[in-house]
């Protein structure tokens, strides 16, 4: 059973050798074929050979297509700050809709267009001719209230919520049918799942997260369905107090970041909601020892069982050690559900 039937199987409730194992490398994946991150997050030809070289060297199971939040609001013709070898970053300084007027003459960009989102969609056309058929391939769309953060600046969009609460929800309208746009093209590429990267989401309550929110996550993820595509949703942070509301959503698999503890998402979600995580990327994977990843995973395993896929709560370390990840990698290939 390769990487791609293994997952398939899992998430269709079949049975599987043993567990899924899909850790997000970004970071990790380009340090280990010696590339620039700039080069990464901008050049599909670099994202592919390190995903390929990751997936292939740890034998995970799947290869994915996120580098940075930052590329539709690129398109969009946002302001990024583009470094050598770090991830682009948002200009917090100069927000595309520091004018909130500026949203009723936004266009959508074509994703088929010049452009990253277009980098995107060569990077999964590539991995599909590659990989195809041997790892999963997962494409990549930011959240509601990520894209939102992205396009009118995190601080503003938080004072947005009580000012201008009409104004919120026709920028999530727009991201919506943005990301959805996107997504489509992506599963054309190749995608057979699209992660939903929405971080902002856990800096709002709960009573926000269900007004505002919960309901254009749930646009996202039954249009990903209605396409034939699975969905993942990754919230960074700490999520415990929306817990329920993630689990309502229908996604495929939900991750759970180390602030978020597994036992917490399981008695939220109840039984059939398959989760990912939530093992410390940092003090756990990238600073302990071999054996304490894996007496980390198996206390996840225990706590979600048995719907449970292998990884930590957010991206791996660019610096976690090579005997870390494959003691990670093992845990998933030496136990099942």
């Amino acid at each position: 059973m390769n990487g791609r039937e293994r997952v398939l199987a899992f998430l269709e409730g079949r049975p599987v050798d043993c567990l899924p194992c899909m850790p997000i490398t970004m970071q990790f994946a380009c340090d280990l074929i010696g590339a620039k991150y700039y080069d990464y997050a901008t050049d599909y030809r670099v994202l592919v050979e390190g995903q390929i070289r990751v997936a292939e060297q740890f034998d995970l199971d799947y290869v994915n297509t996120m580098s940075d939040p930052g590329c539709e609001a690129s398109d969009c013709g946002a302001a990024l700050v583009y470094t050598e070898n770090a991830p682009p970053a948002m200009d917090e300084s100069r927000p595309l809709l520091e004018d909130k007027a500026k949203l009723a003459t936004l266009k959508i960009p074509d994703p088929t267009a010049p452009g990253r989102m277009n980098n995107r969609l060569k990077a999964l056309e590539l991995l599909r001719e590659r990989v195809g058929g041997e790892k999963l391939i997962e494409g990549w769309i930011e959240g509601p209230c990520a894209e939102a953060a992205d396009l009118r600046g995190i601080n503003r969009l938080m004072l947005d919520f009580f000012d201008d609460p009409a104004f919120v929800r026709d920028l999530f309208a727009f991201v919506v049918e943005m990301e959805l746009r996107f997504a489509k093209e992506q599963a054309k590429a190749g995608a057979e799942i699209i992660g939903i990267g929405d971080a902002a989401a856990s800096l709002i309550g709960p009573k926000f997260y269900h007004e505002f929110v919960w309901g254009y996550e749930k646009q996202m993820v039954d249009g990903l369905r209605e396409m034939g595509v699975r969905s993942r949703l990754h919230i960074c942070g700490n999520t415990r107090r929306i817990l329920k509301g993630m689990g309502e959503l229908g996604c495929d698999i939900v991750d759970l970041d180390f602030l978020s503890p597994m036992d917490e998402g399981r008695a939220a979600m109840g039984p059939d909601q398959v989760l990912l995580g939530n093992i410390d990327p940092v003090r756990v994977l990238r600073n302990g020892s071999p054996e304490e990843v894996t007496g980390a995973v198996a206390a996840c395993h225990q706590q979600a069982a048995p719907r449970f896929i292998v990884g930590p709560g957010c991206e791996t370390p660019r610096d976690t050690p090579q005997d870390n990840l494959r003691a990670l990698v093992a845990y998933a290939k030496t136990h099942q559900p």
